[in-house]
């Protein structure tokens, strides 16, 4: 074989194994590094971002970060205009919420990765000293479920029209935020335990003007099985991948609160709930599946209650029109539950 034939055949045979994974590779590297510059945050297809200005408010050198967006450019992810205006390419919410998945399954898991020995032979010890960084987790959730998960949620909470909405788990509101938006006169509550999710939930409320619409209260999922007044009259109830956090240790105040939530709802309401279903064997969940699965089961010491064991627990909470929707998020169901 000539060399010439060589080297194509060894080019065709990388591409074929590569497939759109170096792509995504590198795509994950770049946006979790801007993202942590706080680059990522000024930077969409509709403004051009300046890079002096953008420069000043993420506090960097502006020949750094114009390096970076050369970067950015080279890959793809980022068009030119001029010298220092950038914009994001056209896909770049499609592209970041494929990276998503990487990120989240990589590095928002590291410390399972590196340290699985330790959770294996020590894991109160390792559980305690090596904990996963929140934030990261945070992020790469939101790029993943931006595309996978999020919009199913949204739009079904929309459509129904809500004069009152609860997000149990709300983090930064955003939900929420959009929700009021697109619904005039209807009110909100977002509940977090975090203090550091519900200043940042504070400030968006402010800053999307709703402020007299939408309450933050800093309060555990747990504590609504003793004190549901929060979410008395609510014709909508959403929590998103909160529920698993109680089993399988409270899964008594998992129920209480899944009751609660029943008996709370204004007449015609609908509880809404997206959560993680463990071990699924269809091609297309396959590997992600057992990835978050083993994740929550090994290293978390959660139980994921599969499709079944939800809309069973919904039923015995006194629910009636049960039923799971399959998400383009590989492992997610969105149950919903009508009163």
């Amino acid at each position: 074989m000539a060399l010439h034939e060589v080297a194509e055949k060894y080019l065709q045979d990388g591409i074929a194994a590569g497939g759109p994974a170096p792509d995504l590779a590198a795509a994950a590297a770049l946006f979790e590094m801007g993202d942590r510059l706080g680059v990522l945050a000024h930077l969409d297809a509709d403004h051009p971002l300046d890079t002096a200005r953008t420069a000043a408010a993420v506090d960097l050198p502006e020949a750094a970060l114009v390096r970076y967006l050369d970067a950015l450019e080279s890959a793809g992810l980022a068009i030119r205009e001029s010298d220092n205006r950038y914009r994001a390419c056209p896909d770049f919410a499609t592209l970041r919420h494929q990276a998503g998945f990487i990120s989240w399954t990589m590095n928002a898991n590291r410390p399972f990765i590196e340290h699985a020995r330790e959770f294996f032979t020590d894991w109160e010890t390792a559980a305690r000293t090596h904990l996963r960084d929140f934030r990261e987790v945070a992020v790469s959730s939101q790029w993943m479920g931006s595309h996978a998960f999020y919009p199913a949620a949204l739009d079904t909470i929309i459509d129904a029209k809500p004069r009152k909405v609860v997000d149990l788990g709300a983090g930064t509101c955003r939900l929420l935020i959009e929700v009021l938006g697109a619904v005039p006169g209807s009110t909100g509550i977002g509940l977090d335990f975090a203090a550091d999710a519900c200043r940042a939930a504070e400030k968006a409320v402010e800053d999307a003007g709703l402020a007299g619409r939408l309450s933050v209260v800093e309060r555990t999922i747990q504590s609504v099985a003793t004190d549901p007044g929060i979410i008395e009259g609510a014709d909508v109830i959403h929590a998103g991948f909160v529920f698993h956090d109680m089993l399988p240790e409270e899964e008594e105040t998992c129920d209480k609160v899944l009751a609660n939530c029943r008996d709370s709802l204004a007449p015609g309401g609908f509880l809404a709930i997206t959560d993680a279903v463990p071990f699924l064997r269809n091609p297309r969940e396959r590997r992600f599946s057992a990835a978050v699965s083993y994740y929550h089961a090994e290293f978390m010491h959660r139980r994921l209650l599969s499709e079944e064991e939800w809309l069973g627990k919904l039923r015995d909470a006194g629910f009636s029109d049960v039923r799971a929707v399959t998400l383009a998020f590989p492992t997610g169901r969105l149950f919903l539950a009508h009163r």
